[in-house]
Parts: structure tokens; sequence; C-alpha cells
């Protein structure tokens, strides 16, 4: 009984007021610096909401809070994808060009039959199941290139992906000219899709919840139990974390690098067949830049770019922080190019601190 008391006391808030607090004051202000300095993102990005919320009281009005709860969960999978890339201290430039090709294969084969434009007259509307297995495999086979030229050629993530991104791109445009489309929009989806996606099963405040928030819950659950509870994701990390020793323990280097850009993939493919419905009118612009934000949002959660670390609620924190600081952004009437220029800042600002944390530790 007297261990567990000794334990207890080890992790009693009070006992570690009073260590603070006997510190040398040098030290004091050293341990409250580097509080500051690590945390310095989430302070900013806290008080600039705090800012907004002030400066326009609608910010975090219930209609407001819901609108950025689905964007957020629009923007989730694709950020899960990305994040076990970064993990592998690598990258994916291809992710928002692979949303952009599945959204417009999954519109083109969800057109409503009697659609006076539709793009293959012919073909009847399939089933959404039969889509999304077609969304998951295109996802799928572009992970599965970025994997294998990574992992086999010994090539940079950011080189293979920059190339499967202009290949991808290219396939898109080339696809877009296919039946009567002409390279224009894709739309006038099936109802049974768009309800199927962006429809609500219940309301909030007489706000509507949006079903993709769930598919996006449901797809979390199991990302997490993958990484957390399974050997693949143990891999996965102690690859990232190092890969030679990985090696030698008996993990296959090769197959892990390779499943996790296909793990990508697959989550590219359903943020693309989400998105779909979700816009309603898909072009060769749809998913441009989404990787950006992918990436910033991992950064801003804590996946470090040094490899090995990450969590998936970090992912989470990332993906909501920053689709909060963006509806802020409109809401403050802030020019949508000047939000490139923002984007780019936290990218930055997060990568420095992510390496700083990372030296301080070696």
């Amino acid at each position: 009984m007297s261990n567990k008391r000794s334990v207890l006391a080890n992790f009693n808030p009070i006992n570690k007021f009073r260590d603070f607090k006997e510190k040398p004051s040098e030290e004091k202000w050293r341990a409250i610096k580097e509080f500051f300095i690590n945390n310095l993102l989430y302070i900013l990005l806290f008080a600039a909401i705090i800012g907004i919320q002030i400066y326009d009281s609608r910010f975090l009005s219930l209609s407001s809070v819901v609108n950025i709860i689905s964007l957020s969960a629009a923007n989730l999978p694709i950020a899960l994808g990305i994040a076990g890339c970064i993990i592998l201290t690598g990258t994916d430039l291809s992710a928002g060009r692979i949303v952009g090709l599945t959204a417009c294969v999954a519109a083109s084969l969800l057109q409503a039959s009697g659609y006076a434009n539709k793009m293959f007259p012919n073909l009847p509307t399939l089933p959404i199941w039969a889509v999304l297995i077609i969304i998951l495999l295109i996802g799928a086979l572009v992970g599965f290139i970025n994997g294998f030229c990574t992992a086999k050629f010994k090539l940079h993530p950011f080189i293979v992906t920059l190339a499967t991104q202009l290949i991808t791109y290219g396939a898109l445009l080339i696809y877009l000219m296919q039946g009567t489309n002409n390279g224009q929009s894709i739309s006038g989806l099936d109802p049974s899709y768009s309800n199927f996606i962006t429809g609500s099963m219940f309301k909030i405040g007489g706000v509507a919840i949006p079903n993709y928030i769930f598919y996006a819950l449901g797809i979390t659950v199991i990302m997490w139990f993958i990484w957390n509870k399974t050997a693949f994701g143990k891999n996965m990390f102690a690859v990232g974390s190092n890969p030679e020793a990985a090696n030698v323990s008996g993990v296959s280097v090769t197959r892990t690098i390779i499943w996790v850009f296909v793990l990508a993939g697959i989550m590219y493919g359903i943020t693309g067949f989400i998105e779909s419905a979700r816009i309603g009118s898909n072009s060769a612009a749809t998913g441009l830049n989404y990787e950006l934000d992918a990436i910033a949002a991992c950064v801003i959660g804590g996946v470090s770019f040094v490899g090995g670390i990450g969590k998936i609620r970090g992912v989470i924190t990332g993906v909501v922080l920053l689709r909060i600081i963006f509806v802020g952004l409109t809401f403050l009437g802030i020019d949508s190019n000047m939000q490139y220029i923002i984007k780019g800042l936290i990218i930055l600002v997060a990568c420095a601190i992510d390496m700083r944390k990372y030296l301080v530790r070696k």
C-alpha cells in the first residue's frame, strides 16, 4: 500500500507545483519559456479564435460551429492518410489530385439517369457501393505506385509524389474529355448519392447534421485502431523512427512503406467520394492544394517530419483548428488569395517549432 501511495504522490499536481516552486528562478523562466515556444502556434491560434469571436459574435454560433465541424469532417480522411506518410519522414504531394480524380470519376458514374448533360448517356447510374469500390481501388493503385517507387527505388516521397501528382492530373484532364463531357464540370448527381453524403438523419437546434460527419468519425475510429492496435501500426512508427533498426528487428520496411501509401491512397479516395457529392459540381480544379491543408493540419497536430511521431487525436485537433482559422478569416473578410499566404506561414511556423522540439530532445 505504501508503494502505491508513493507512486500516486509522484503524479500529484500539488507535488508537481511544489517541485516547480522549489526550482531556481533561472530554471523556472527557462521552463516557462520552453512551454510558450513549444506551444506558440496553439497559443496564437486560440488567441485568434477569441479575437474573431469578439469581432463577430456569429463566429461561434451553432450554425457556424456545425459548419466548421462539417468542413473538418470532409478534410479529415485526407489528413489521416497523409499523416502516415509524414510519420515515415515523407509526404504526399499527389493527395489533392487523387482526390480530384476520384471525385470526378464518382460524379461521372453517379449522375442522374435523366440528366441532359450526362457524361456517359448510355451508362446507367451505378450502385453507390460499386462506385465506392472503384474509387477506393483507384486511390489504392496510385498509393501503391507511390509506395513501391519510394521503397524499391529508394526515392524520396517528395520526388515520387510530385511525379504522380502530374500523372494523376493529366489522367484527370484526359478523363474529363471522355463521353459527351468535353472537359466541362460534372454535375447533375443522382439524388440517392447526394442524400447518402450530404443528407441528414437529425438536427441539433434546427441545424442539420450532414451524414458524412458520421462517416468521417467511423473512418477515424478505424484508423485509430490500425495505428494503435495492429502490428502494421507499430511497424509504421518503427520504420518512421529508425528504418535500419526496424529492419534488424524483423520488420519488412519495404512492405510497410508500400502499405502506408496504399492506405493513404484509400483515404484520398474516400475524401474524393465525399467531396464529389458535397460540392456537387466537379472539375479539374477539384482537390487543388488539398494536400497543403492536410499537411498543415498534421504538423499543427504534432505529426513530426522527423519521423515516428504522431497521434490520431493530434491530426483531428490540427484539422479542426485549421478549419476554425480559415472560417474565421472569412468572417474577418480576408481575401481568399491572402489566405494562401497565411496558410504557408502556419506551415512554416509549425515546422520550425517541430524541428526545435526535435533538436532540444536530441
